[in-house]
């Protein structure tokens, strides 16, 4: 149900490269998560420190830095994205899909979708990068690179029905 990831842009290569990094349980963290946070700098707008704080964000900044773009200030704020890069109407393989979520917002790249719901590659879904189908009623952004090339046609992969059990809370 996905594109083919060799037509995707770099960021989505390098995201869906990031499959399965999972968190530490307990007081320990990952040392990949934390890496992400060190490669990514500044532009996280606070200090990253244990894989414990929610880290979609994080993630996101850190597939766009590894592409050699710019995530927005506060890059670890999931909604910080929802006014970064410039807007699209239709999601397209890799843009950024901005979601509301009870007690704060989700980000991850667009994957997929079905009529009720995008399939979505993102950090900090299950406590992993993993795949997960999220409500398109959720979603308050779709956003893209500013200065990237767009797709000439928007690449929409569409499935008749996403599963049961749509993720309601990527925390």
């Amino acid at each position: 149900m996905s594109a083919t990831l060799s037509s995707s842009p770099l960021w989505r290569r390098v995201a869906e490269a990031q499959l399965g990094v999972r968190e530490v349980p307990g007081t320990k963290s990952n040392p990949k998560i934390l890496d992400w946070a060190r490669k990514v700098g500044g532009r996280l707008g606070m200090a990253y420190t244990d894989d414990a704080t929610p880290w979609c964000g994080l993630f996101v900044a850190y597939c766009m830095t590894a592409a050699g773009i710019a995530p927005p200030p506060i890059a670890v704020r999931a909604k910080a994205w929802a006014s970064w890069g410039e807007p699209l109407d239709v999601a397209t393989d890799g843009a950024v899909l901005v979601f509301e979520r009870p007690g704060g917002g989700h980000v991850g790249l667009y994957a997929g979708e079905t009529g009720q719901a995008y399939h979505v590659l993102g950090g900090n879904q299950g406590d992993a990068v993993s795949f997960a189908w999220i409500a398109k009623a959720r979603c308050v952004a779709i956003r893209w690179p500013t200065g990237e090339p767009r797709p000439a046609k928007a690449v929409r992969i569409v499935g008749a029905k996403a599963p049961a059990g749509l993720s309601t809370d990527e925390a």
